[in-house]
């Protein structure tokens, strides 16, 4: 079964294909073309698709829509971005201006009968409804990272963040268009995987008014038997009887999780280096010489297989990992170097031509120095990357940070103080000592108010700003009123002996000072939920979530003997996170081990690393 970000692309390859199969013809050939997007655009296509295919694909030329444009006669131009009013306006600026001969018209999620209507107006007056070919819904209103990771937005994500959704004065209408979006999102999602899920959500918060909401826009379109977007489905023969489950989640479910330190490579190059659409940028030192630090971007996605196999991985086994893959490419150049030695070639070519018996090896050479730069390429680009993690975790403890709040968590015994590591100017940013106590402080319920005072003053002279936790305070209060329990099952981490292979083989990096730590396996509250109801496990706690099923006329009981689902898509209202994306995929994994199919894609309104969440927070704090 193709994963959603793989009929994500066939879907934009098939808009760029001019809305047509692509056929071997057309990979062939391609027909030249360009294409026009908006900010939205842009980040849908840019985790997609390369530069390098788009030239295959045809595009000689993409520019954003609110650029200033030249006219480009005879070449059809795709256009491809949301309805907008803005954009709508820039289009029809196009028409009366003749910008291009022949337009492609491809909205991201549909456009409503009244604009389609003023558009239409529009090309009349520039007198150029001929021009335009095709208008087209597309439906791919989401940013696929990964084959099991999609986000609704990247720029402009502030309306759709956790401060948006539980800021106090908050007008009914703002919630409205909030629920309206993720909806229109969601149900982009299920018509590019073509099946209709089963909805379950908890009572009582965001992800019940989005629950309601998809359940009866999906509804209507199944019975709307003129413009039902799942039929094709079925004719193509693709109808799959196993559907998948939607778990709609709220970000309270778990507010330590967002705030935790990590330990593994994806999670951390996020928490530190702000891992943004599958792409980091690094200021590389500058050197002595005066010369000003360049930045460099590093593109970190499923054509890199190191990073697809080491991306879950503690940083340790990782560095230890590049300095492997270093020892392989400086071995496989040592053959080359030696074969271009005993064949006396080093300074004298015209002995190439003499050599017979030495072909074979020469050939095998010549075809895997393609594969060899290509891993010095990735091997300079991980260690670039590693090196700037190193640094951040050298210089701000967070092995230190990390190892205690596993401990909190899984309510083991400290062996260090709290307060010492807070007032310790060596140990930690004043975020970091924010993050640490909030963990400290959601998982503790024996708080004393002459403890937190004590903390309270420690955490202001160490720099802190106090808001988010106005907000923490009020918010705990209030979930213990409705839960009264702690979802933390425990985890824990052990120290392994020190970097034996990184110190005896002189490695690039140095990792005096920094723990081995080796994180236990532990299933977080999210993938609790998700293994609870996958697998219809009976609990009080999930007779608190709804079953919705689009398909059925009327609302249904929950099927008691149903099996087990195979697929889940968990979708977290108020930003996910790198670190419960990874938990999902060992569970998966874990379950394959052991014999059982899970497949489960992880969503979220946005990704928010830990500084741009305590941020919200504070924000929530500041407006109480």
């Amino acid at each position: 079964m193709s994963s959603l970000r793989q009929k994500q692309i066939n879907a934009i390859k098939q808009m760029l294909n001019l809305n047509q199969p692509q056929t071997k013809l057309s990979a062939s050939e391609p027909l030249w073309k360009v294409l026009i997007y908006d900010r939205v655009g842009q980040d849908i296509i840019s985790p997609l698709i390369s530069v390098k295919e788009l030239r295959e694909l045809g595009v000689t030329l993409y520019v954003q829509l609110h650029s200033d444009r030249d006219p480009i006669p005879e070449v059809p131009a795709v256009y491809f971005c949301a309805p907008t009013e803005e954009n709508l306006g820039r289009i029809s600026q196009d028409f009366q201006n003749g910008v291009y001969d022949i337009y492609h018209l491809n909205f991201i999620s549909p456009i409503s009968r009244q604009k389609l209507e003023d558009l239409a107006s529009a090309a009349l007056s520039a007198n150029c409804v001929a021009n335009i070919h095709k208008v087209y819904d597309q439906y791919v209103n989401f940013i696929s990272l990964e084959d099991d990771l999609f986000v609704l937005k990247h720029q402009n994500s502030d309306n759709l963040s956790y401060y948006a959704i539980n800021k106090g004065d908050i007008k009914d209408t703002e919630m409205d268009e909030i629920i309206d979006s993720i909806v229109d999102s969601l149900f982009s999602v299920f018509v590019t995987i073509g099946t209709v899920p089963i909805i379950r959500c908890r009572k009582g918060n965001a992800s019940e008014m989005v629950a309601q909401k998809l359940d009866k826009k999906l509804r209507d379109n199944l019975f709307d038997a003129r413009n039902n977007l799942f039929n094709a489905d079925v004719h193509a023969g693709n109808f799959n009887f196993q559907r998948p489950l939607l778990i709609l989640l709220d970000r309270s479910i778990d507010m330590t999780t967002p705030l935790h330190h990590t330990w593994t490579y994806q999670a951390l190059a996020h928490d530190v280096l702000d891992l943004a659409l599958n792409r980091v940028v690094i200021e590389e030192q500058s050197t002595s010489g005066g010369v000003r630090a360049k930045n460099r971007s590093c593109e970190l996605d499923s054509k890199d297989k190191f990073w697809m196999s080491h991306k879950g991985c503690p940083f340790p086994t990782v560095a230890e990992a590049i300095q492997e893959e270093l020892e392989t490419y400086r071995n496989s150049e040592d053959e080359i170097k030696k074969l271009k030695t005993s064949m006396g070639i080093d300074g004298d070519e015209l002995a190439l031509s003499m050599v017979t018996d030495n072909t074979n090896k020469i050939s095998s050479a010549i075809s895997s120095l393609p594969q060899l730069l290509d891993m010095k390429r990735l091997i300079d680009m991980h260690t670039t990357v590693a090196t700037a993690i190193l640094n951040a975790i050298k210089a701000r403890k967070l092995d230190t940070f990390f190892e205690l709040e596993e401990k909190i968590m899984g309510k083991a015994t400290l062996d260090k103080s709290l307060l010492d590591i807070i007032t310790d100017p060596e140990t930690g940013t004043a975020d970091d000592k924010m993050r640490l106590f909030i963990v400290y402080y959601l998982c503790n319920s024996q708080i004393t108010d002459a403890d937190y005072k004590k903390f309270e003053s420690a955490l202001q002279d160490a720099g802190c700003d106090l808001s988010p936790m106005a907000y923490i305070k009020r918010w705990k209060g209030y979930t213990k009123m409705a839960t009264g329990t702690n979802h933390y099952k425990g985890a824990g981490t052990k120290t392994v002996n020190m970097f034996s292979k990184l110190v005896s083989q002189g490695s690039s990096f140095v990792m005096e000072g920094v723990k081995n730590l080796v994180v236990k396996r532990h299933n977080l509250p999210v993938t609790e939920i998700v293994d609870n109801l996958m697998e219809f496990k009976s609990s009080q706690e999930l007779d608190e979530y709804y079953y919705l099923d689009p398909k059925q006329y009327k609302l249904t009981d929950i099927p008691r003997n149903r099996s087990p689902f195979q697929d889940a898509f968990v979708f977290v209202i108020g930003g996910g996170n790198y670190i419960e994306y990874q938990n999902l995929a060992d569970y998966c994994k874990q379950k394959t081990t052991s014999g059982q199919t899970k497949r489960v894609t992880y969503g979220a309104t946005t990704l928010n690393n830990a500084t741009q969440f305590l941020k919200q927070l504070a924000h929530l704090g500041q407006d109480l």
